[in-house]
């Protein structure tokens, strides 16, 4: 049967029940992310946008619940994203609420397999048209991720820095595990809002990623890392068949001499995929990772994302598409 839910929240609850989430051990917090990273159950908010930009109503897929699931909204207040809390990923598909004018971004979506369900992300563009006044048309990356994007969007600046990655975990994996297929090499398209849309002339590729931090923060509420594990792996060639159990292996200590490493596994740090986090002074800020760790060093942090494009924001192939399913973190 098909249920209404009605929901009424603040910022401040999404992130009283992410700290409730995260105090869990690290055998707990691998259960809930291989739970759900079944993809099998899914959870639809429907919003619907401003009138001034169409009025349209929007679907965003979050992958908790069942698949017949739909959450309405009393008012504009009820509107920011809350999951259950034991629930530790994130989608990109995110609403925003920018001087009053409502909009929904979705690029992951529950795509059926067998007789359950995946995650297709995509790479696409989003028209943003108002009668004689805005016609925009910008690049959107999908991503799917551990850790948190909180809600409402409030405005355009630094992109990056809206999705907050990681949580706290002290264990140190093997691997990450996962099936998925693929379709990638798209040409990158620029598609920032502003200006027309730009044809870059090279490709563009899926990354899958499982980074291990130890991080600390300074007296200034600067909040540095030490990168303490490693896996990360690009999706280079069309995959039309799933691959099912694959690997991709979490290397400890300092890599960059190993035959494996490659350039986009480096340190993040003046990179467009550096990584933010909240510090201890609630300010959203840049993690400076400094460099590598010792082999034996023991984390504080795990980062996992899935991302239809490496790049930039608002950087992207458009028609880039990864599915993704049965994620597992192997102890």
């Amino acid at each position: 049967m098909r249920r209404t839910i009605f929901l009424s929240m603040g910022l401040c609850a999404v992130l009283a029940s992410s700290v409730s989430a995260y105090a869990q051990s690290n055998e707990e917090i691998v259960k809930r992310i291989n739970h759900y990273g079944t993809f099998d159950h899914w959870t639809v908010r429907e919003i619907k946008e401003s009138g001034i930009i169409g009025g349209r109503t929007k679907y965003l897929y979050e992958f908790f619940g069942n698949p017949t699931d739909t959450i309405r909204y009393e008012n504009k207040k009820t509107k920011a994203f809350k999951g259950p809390s034991d629930y530790v990923w994130r989608t990109n598909n995110v609403y925003a609420n920018v001087a009053g004018v409502e909009k929904c971004s979705i690029t992951d979506y529950p795509e059926k397999r067998g007789d359950g369900y995946c995650c297709r992300i995509e790479v696409h563009t989003e028209e943003i048209k108002v009668a004689g006044m805005i016609n925009m048309e910008v690049v959107c990356q999908g991503v799917m991720l551990v850790g948190s994007l909180p809600e409402p969007i409030k405005d355009t600046k630094d992109p990056m820095s809206k999705p907050h990655y990681g949580i706290p975990f002290t264990g140190r994996p093997k691997a990450l595990q996962f099936d998925y297929k693929a379709k990638v090499g798209c040409e990158v398209v620029k598609g920032t809002g502003f200006g027309k849309m730009k044809k870059m002339g090279y490709p563009d590729y899926p990354e899958c990623c499982i980074i291990l931090q130890k991080r600390w923060e300074d007296a200034d509420g600067n909040i540095h890392a030490l990168r303490v594990g490693t896996g990360i792996e690009r999706i280079t060639k069309n995959v039309d068949q799933w691959q099912n159990g694959h690997r991709l292996e979490v290397h400890y200590g300092d890599i960059t001499g190993e035959p494996f490493y490659k350039d986009y596994m480096k340190i993040l740090h003046g990179t467009p995929q550096d990584l933010w986090a909240v510090n201890s002074k609630g300010k959203n800020v840049k993690i400076i990772e400094e460099g590598w760790a010792g082999p034996n060093e023991t984390p504080d942090t795990m980062i996992i994302k899935f991302i239809a494009s490496y790049g930039e924001a608002f950087y992207g192939g458009v028609g880039n598409t990864l599915w993704i399913d049965n994620v597992k973190v192997i102890m």
